[in-house]
């Protein structure tokens, strides 16, 4: 699966590939920024000088505003993209240190409702009274000219999907799938589908930095967020001020590798939310050990292949919806009591717990209408690496691999990673080292138990950063700032707040 939904916690967030999942993006060559030449930067300057004009944007203590930049870096002069932006003021006291960006990950997640949802008014209070809180809806996302690819009912029929095909009937029908979703965003958003990588989006951020009068850029990254943070870096290290990248991502591995890792990282997830389970007399997985609660789990995925469950309303709970509901719950320990309830219903012929769990990953709507999470992580996706894979026999020759890291989510994933395969624009990024040779130090922040982001991914990030630290939080769920650790929140406070990096080998639980 393109492994590409990589979401911080912020509300109910989530991650993965395909269709059950759309989790990480790895890839993207970046060159320097100085690599660029003095011709390039001279074509940019228009968009360096322009000012932003902010506005009220209808929510308290916000200003909203529009920024242009090109729409093919290649090409300054082919035409603009307009980004959106917000900002919630430093509230004092204590001087103004600057600006700090935030984003919640995805690819495809809004940072401006991160920002105005959470960050904005949910970080740490010395941290918000020294910076202007700040987002951009990334290009191709949300409020920032958004990629489009189905309508509410095609995209309904879209997740329902059997994504474990057991013939070359549903082979064929999960890859028709595929093939109807890319066809759809070139359809509706072909112009701006070659231009929505992690490198321009990064670019843009530049631009932001500029115009919001900082020298530095202060930026906070979830998830895939981590990546756009890296990219960053690399591109400018002499730009860099105070970068946190928590729930880390490994830009030096392939598509497949990243599926195959987020596969044995939802693995480890299940392993803990299993033994969790078992020890709980409500568990609906049996209450003796982890490998039978596993058992359990693939025994309800296929009785719902066979036979789906009502649930309420027009859609019934198959094998593929029940299988992203259990996903969503993965990423923070706080839903597991909520999917053992579901686990339960489900097992009773009920299926709304299992869904409204499937529909918060979707982002869906209760009039049917989606956000466009899913169809920008796509898109940045594609964009940023090489397929995992571009046919069903490759899928078939990897799925021993796969199903070994994951005997619970093995296949599905497996299968989930060819969603790529048919994409209409070429990849443009490869996997390679970023090193930001010469930035300021950067704080990486790795979860032991992370399903998403795996914790060997964040160990390897922090090695390649020429300037690393390593923060580790031994424990479960996705991300670590902001998530009940005082241990891990002081340590990125006072980095923020007095630019001192945690020491050496930091660890905390």
């Amino acid at each position: 699966m393109n492994t590409r939904r990589l979401f911080t916690v912020f509300a109910t967030a989530l991650g993965t590939a395909g269709l059950l999942v759309s989790g990480c993006s790895s890839g993207g060559s970046a060159p320097r920024a100085s690599a660029t030449g003095s011709a390039a930067a001279e074509e940019l300057k228009p968009y360096y000088g322009q000012k932003l004009r902010w506005r009220d944007c209808g929510v308290e203590g916000f200003q909203c505003t529009t920024m242009k930049a090109p729409l093919d870096y290649a090409k300054p002069d082919g035409g603009d993209i307009d980004l959106a932006v917000s900002r919630k003021k430093a509230t004092g006291p204590g001087k103004r240190i600057g600006s700090l960006l935030v984003n919640p990950g995805g690819p495809g997640g809004s940072a401006i409702g991160y920002l105005q949802g959470y960050a904005a008014i949910g970080y740490p209070a010395p941290v918000r009274a020294r910076y202007d809180m700040v987002a951009i809806d990334p290009r191709g996302v949300a409020r920032s000219e958004p990629v489009t690819c189905l309508t509410g009912k095609e995209m309904d029929a879209y997740t329902q999907v059997d994504q474990t095909p057991d013939d070359d009937a549903e082979v064929a029908k999960l890859n028709e799938a595929f093939r109807t979703f890319a066809s759809g965003c070139e359809k509706r958003s072909g112009k701006i589908l070659p231009h929505v990588s992690t490198v321009e989006t990064a670019r843009d951020m530049d631009i932001l930095r500029a115009l919001l009068g900082d020298e530095k850029l202060h930026y906070l990254g979830a998830s895939y967020g981590t990546f756009l943070g890296a990219t960053y870096a690399d591109l400018f290290p002499a730009r860099v001020g105070r970068l946190v990248l928590d729930g880390a991502m490994d830009p030096s591995l392939s598509a497949i590798d990243i599926n195959r890792d987020q596969t044995a990282g939802f693995e480890t997830a299940f392993q803990s939310f299993a033994a969790d389970c078992v020890k709980e007399k409500d568990c609906p997985l049996g209450t003796t050990s982890t490998a039978d609660a596993a058992t359990a789990l693939k025994k309800l995925f296929a009785d719902l292949d066979a036979e789906p469950v009502p649930t309420g309303e027009s859609r019934e709970l198959g094998e593929s919806l029940a299988t992203t509901g259990v996903i969503a719950a993965m990423y923070d320990e706080g839903a597991w009591p909520q999917l053992r309830r579901a686990l339960a219903e489900a097992q009773q012929g009920e299926g709304s717990g299992l869904l409204a769990l499937a529909d918060s990953y979707y982002e869906r709507e209760p009039d049917g209408s989606y956000a466009n999470l899913m169809f920008a992580n796509a898109a940045v996706n594609c964009l940023d690496l090489a397929p995992a894979f571009t046919r069903p026999e490759d899928v078939e020759k990897a799925l021993p691999d796969f199903e070994k890291a994951s005997p619970v989510f093995g296949k599905g994933f497996a299968w989930a990673a060819l969603n790529c395969g048919s994409w209409p624009v070429e990849a443009t990024g490869i996997p390679h080292r970023t090193e930001a040779e010469g930035a300021a130090p950067i704080v990486v922040v790795g979860t032991t138990r992370d399903p998403a982001t795996p914790y060997t991914w964040a160990r390897s990030l922090a090695e390649q950063l020429s300037s690393g630290r390593l923060l580790t939080y031994e424990g479960d769920g996705h991300t670590a700032y902001g998530r009940g650790s005082d241990c891990v929140d002081s340590a990125i406070n006072t980095y923020l707040l007095e630019g001192t990096p945690p020491k050496v080998g930091k660890k905390c639980s």
